[in-house]
C-alpha cells in the first residue's frame, strides 16, 4: 500500500480551480519531483498533503502512522533562539521540557534543579527525542547554541531542514529546497537528500538538482497532474511531444467547431432543412471549447539594446577592498572586454555582491586601480529588489507612472509590454506587494530590460523563475550582443550562460577560469567530483543488498530493459489509477462478489509490479 493516496481532490480559491480532482499516490523511498510553471499550484499541493490547507473536495488517505515534515520556502519571521531551540520546535509538546533542560545545563544547575528538568523530560515522552536532536544537529553540521536569527540564509534553512527531520518523517516535503543557497550547500544538500531513506516530494527549479534527485516527475499543469516515471531528461522529452500531441487534438477540434460553425450560419433554406440532432451536437462542441482549459502563456522577453561600448568595458589592477578588519577583496585584478559573459560564484557572505559594486564604481577600492571603458549603458538586476516600489502598482514600476514605455526605439503601451511578461492587465494593475517571489523577478526583469544597455549586471536572477521562462533568459543572455556579469548559484544557468568564471576560493582571493561552471569544477585546485545520475541512483539502491567492489556494465538486453521500463510502469499506475476510479463509484460494490474480489486482487497485483518494476529500474540505473 503506498504511504499516501490522494483521490479527485479539488482546491479553488475562488476563480480556475488550482487542483481540479487530481489523484496521486507516493510509495516508500521515491524522491519526487513536482514541476510546473509559476503559479499552477505546486506550493498549494505541497501544503495541502502537510495539512496546512483544506481541499474543497476528495479525500487523502495515508497509511496508518505516516508521519509527514513540510520545509517551506521562506524563513518564518517569527523563529527566535538558538538552532537546537528552532529544531526542538518540531517536537510539539516536548519543545518546552527540552528547552528548559537546555537552560538548566547553562546555569550550573544543582542535582535538585537538574532532577527536576529531567523528570520533565521523560514525562513528555522520553530522552529519545532529546537523543534525536543532538544527533540530527550533528549530522547537519550544525551548532547547537547558535543563535538563528544571526545566522545566513543557507544557515537558516538548514536548521529548518533539522526541524523537519527531527519528526522523523516518512514523508519530507521541500518547498524550493536550494533558494539562496550557495554552490557548496546545494552540492551538500543533495548528498544529504541522496543518503536520507523516506519518501521525498520537492518543488525546484534547480534542474541540476533535480536531474541528480528525481526518481519519478510530476507535471501539474492547469490543474491536472501528470506522472513521469525516470529522470528529468526523458520527461522532457515525453513532455514536448505530449504538447505536440495535444495541440494537433486541439486544432482538429478547432477546426471540426469552425466547420460546424460555417453550417449553423448558412442561409434560410438551410436552417429549414438542417438536421436537430447536428445542431445537438454544435452545441455539445461549444460547451467543450469553452470547458477546454488553455495552457499558461509563455512569456515573451525582449532586451532594450544600446549603443556599443569601447572595446575595453572594465579594468582592474590589485584592487583591495574591506569592511573593517576583515578583507573581502584581495590583490584582484582583470580585464573585461566588449561581449565577455563572466560568472560570478562562492560561497554566500563571500563577498560576490561587493565585487559588483567595485566593478561598477559605486564603491571605491580601498587600494589598487579601476578603470571602465567609454560609452557603457548599465543596467543592474538586484536581488533585493530594491528598485520596485511595493505599494505601487506592475505597471507604475516599469513605466514610472507613463502609459508607455521605449524599447528599441519602439514605443509600447505598458500593459502590452508587460503581458510578454506574463503579466495580464489586471494583474498590471495590482500593488508589487502583493506579487510572487517568482512575478517580482518577472517584473524586474522587465523593468530591466526595458533600459537601453550595453553592460547588463544580473544579482541571482534565476529565483524563483520557472524553467521555462529560465530557458528563455538563458537563450536571451546567449544572444546578448553586450558584456554580462552574472552573480547565480544555478548550474545549469550558468553552464548555458558564461563564458568565464570569477571565483571567490577562500582568504579574500579571486581566480579567474575559463569557461562556464563545469570547467571550473576540473579546473580549481580541489576538484570535485560532478555528480550525475549515475550517481544518485547508487546512492538510491536498496542497501539490503550487497554491494560489489565493481559494477559489470549493462547488457544489450538489460539496457532495453531499461528503456521500456519507464513506459511499463506508466501503464501499470495508468491501469492502477482507472481501477482506483471505478473501485471509488458506490455502483462498484453492487456488482457481483466474484466481480468485486477480482478487482481487488488485480489491484493488489499492479502493486505488487510496480514496486518489481521501480526496483528493476533502481538496480539498472544504478549500473548504467
Amino acid at each position: 500500500m503506498p504511504l499516501l493516496r490522494v483521490n479527485e481532490v479539488s482546491v479553488d480559491f475562488g476563480g480556475p480551480p488550482i487542483l481540479d480532482r487530481i489523484s496521486l499516490e507516493l510509495r516508500r523511498r521515491e524522491r519526487v519531483a513536482l514541476v510546473g510553471q509559476n503559479g499552477t499550484g505546486k506550493s498549494t499541493l505541497l501544503k495541502l498533503i502537510a495539512g496546512i490547507i483544506d481541499s474543497d473536495g476528495g479525500e487523502l488517505r495515508f497509511r496508518t502512522g505516516v508521519r509527514v515534515s513540510f520545509l517551506g520556502q521562506e524563513v518564518p519571521a517569527e523563529l527566535q533562539g538558538t538552532a537546537s531551540e528552532v529544531v526542538c520546535a518540531g517536537l510539539g509538546n516536548l519543545q518546552q521540557a527540552l528547552t528548559e533542560y537546555h537552560h538548566t545545563l547553562d546555569e550550573n544547575p544543582t542535582p535538585e534543579a537538574l532532577a527536576r528538568a529531567s523528570n520533565a523530560i521523560e514525562a513528555a515522552g522520553g530522552w529519545n527525542a532529546a537523543h534525536r536532536v543532538e544527533r540530527v544537529l550533528s549530522r547537519l553540521s550544525l551548532d547547537p547554541e547558535a543563535d538563528f536569527r544571526s545566522l545566513s540564509g543557507g544557515m537558516q534553512r538548514r536548521v529548518l531542514l533539522a526541524r523537519a527531520l527531527v519528526e522523523e518523517p516518512d514523508i519530507l516535503l521541500l518547498d524550493e529546497p536550494t533558494n539562496h543557497l550557495d554552490l557548496d550547500s546545494i552540492a551538500w544538500l543533495e548528498e544529504f537528500l541522496l543518503a536520507t531513506t523516506c519518501t521525498q516530494m520537492f518543488v525546484s527549479h534547480d534542474r541540476t538538482f533535480v536531474n541528480n534527485l528525481a526518481t519519478r516527475i510530476i507535471d501539474l499543469d492547469r490543474g491536472q497532474l501528470s506522472s513521469w516515471p525516470g529522470g528529468y531528461a526523458d520527461y522532457i522529452r515525453r513532455k514536448a511531444i505530449a504538447l505536440e500531441e495535444e495541440n494537433q487534438h486541439a486544432a482538429a477540434f478547432d477546426r471540426k467547431l469552425a466547420r460546424e460553425e460555417r453550417w449553423i450560419r448558412q442561409g434560410i433554406k438551410a436552417r429549414r432543412t438542417r438536421n436537430e440532432g447536428r445542431v445537438r451536437a454544435l452545441e455539445k462542441l461549444r460547451r467543450q471549447r469553452q470547458q477546454r482549459l488553455e495552457r499558461m502563456g509563455s512569456a515573451h522577453f525582449s532586451l532594450a539594446v544600446g549603443n556599443s561600448s569601447g572595446k575595453r568595458v572594465i579594468e582592474a589592477r590589485h584592487i583591495n577592498f574591506g569592511y573593517g578588519n576583515k578583507l573581502v577583496v584581495k590583490d584582484f585584478s582583470t580585464n573585461i572586454l566588449r561581449g565577455d559573459r563572466i560568472g560570478i560564484i562562492g560561497p554566500n557572505g563571500a563577498g560576490k555582491s561587493t565585487l559588483l559594486r567595485l566593478l561598477l564604481g559605486s564603491l571605491e577600492p580601498q587600494s589598487g586601480q579601476l578603470r571602465t571603458g567609454t560609452g557603457l549603458q548599465t543596467a543592474y538586476f538586484d536581488q533585493q529588489r530594491a528598485a520596485l516600489d511595493p505599494e505601487k502598482p506592475v505597471w507604475e514600476n516599469v513605466a514610472d507612472g507613463n502609459d508607455h514605455v521605449e524599447v528599441n526605439g519602439n514605443s509600447r503601451h505598458v500593459l502590452g509590454y508587460l503581458e510578454d511578461f506574463l503579466f495580464a492587465p489586471a494583474r498590471a494593475r495590482t500593488p508589487v506587494k502583493a506579487l510572487s517571489g517568482g512575478e517580482k523577478n518577472r517584473l524586474l526583469l522587465a523593468r530591466l530590460f526595458s533600459l537601453p544597455a550595453n553592460l547588463l549586471v544580473m544579482d541571482e536572477p534565476t529565483n524563483d523563475l520557472d524553467v521555462e521562462s529560465l530557458e528563455l533568459l538563458e537563450t536571451l543572455l546567449v544572444n546578448y550582443a553586450g558584456t554580462l556579469l552574472l552573480v547565480s548559484h544555478d548550474r545549469s544557468f550558468m553552464d548555458n550562460v558564461v563564458t568565464s568564471i570569477l571565483a571567490f576560493e577562500g582568504d579574500a582571493g579571486i581566480n579567474e577560469y575559463v569557461g562556464s561552471y563545469q570547467d571550473w569544477l576540473r579546473q580549481r585546485v580541489e576538484p570535485v567530483r560532478v555528480k550525475d545520475k549515475t550517481s544518485t541512483a547508487k546512492a538510491s539502491a536498496p542497501k539490503t543488498a550487497p554491494v560489489a567492489s565493481y559494477r559489470k556494465k549493462l547488457s544489450y538486453r538489460e539496457q532495453r530493459e531499461l528503456e521500456a521500463l519507464p513506459e511499463r510502469i506508466e501503464t501499470l499506475e495508468t491501469e492502477q489509477e482507472t481501477l482506483h476510479t471505478r473501485m471509488a463509484d458506490p455502483d462498484f460494490y453492487r456488482q457481483q462478489s466474484d466481480e468485486v474480489s477480482l478487482s481487488r486482487e488485480r489491484l493488489k497485483q499492479l502493486e505488487k509490479e510496480l514496486a518489481t518494476a521501480y526496483g528493476q529500474w533502481e538496480q539498472l540505473e544504478a549500473r548504467k
